[in-house]
C-alpha cells in the first residue's frame, strides 16, 4: 500500500512540475554595480523572493543575471525591480527585450 502511495505522490509532482514548465520563461538582465564577490548573492536572493521565480543564477564577470520564472505568476518587469530596488539595476538584455 505504501508503494502505491509513494508512486501516486510521485505522479502528482510530475504533473505538477510538467504544468509549470509550460508557462517557465527565461529572460537574462543586465545588471549594474556589481563591484564584488557578495553583490551576485545580494541580486539573486533578491530575484528569488519574487513569487513566480524558479531559478536565477548571477555572473559577477559578464555582469548578467538568468532567470527563469512562471510567467502567470510574475513578470519580467518585477523580477528586475527586485534587484533595482537592493542598489542593483537591472535591464533586460537587448535579446530578450525585442
Amino acid at each position: 500500500m505504501k508503494l502505491i502511495y509513494t508512486a501516486i505522490i510521485s505522479l502528482i509532482i510530475a504533473a505538477g512540475s510538467a504544468m509549470a514548465s509550460e508557462d517557465a520563461q527565461t529572460v537574462t538582465f543586465n545588471i549594474e554595480n556589481m563591484s564584488c564577490a557578495t553583490c551576485p548573492i545580494a541580486v539573486r536572493k533578491a530575484m528569488q523572493r519574487v513569487d513566480g521565480v524558479q531559478e536565477v543564477s548571477v555572473d559577477l564577470e559578464s555582469n548578467t543575471a538568468t532567470v527563469t520564472y512562471d510567467a502567470t505568476a510574475t513578470t519580467a518587469a518585477e523580477i528586475g525591480t527586485a534587484a533595482t530596488d537592493v542598489g542593483f539595476p537591472a535591464t533586460l538584455s537587448k535579446s530578450d527585450s525585442a
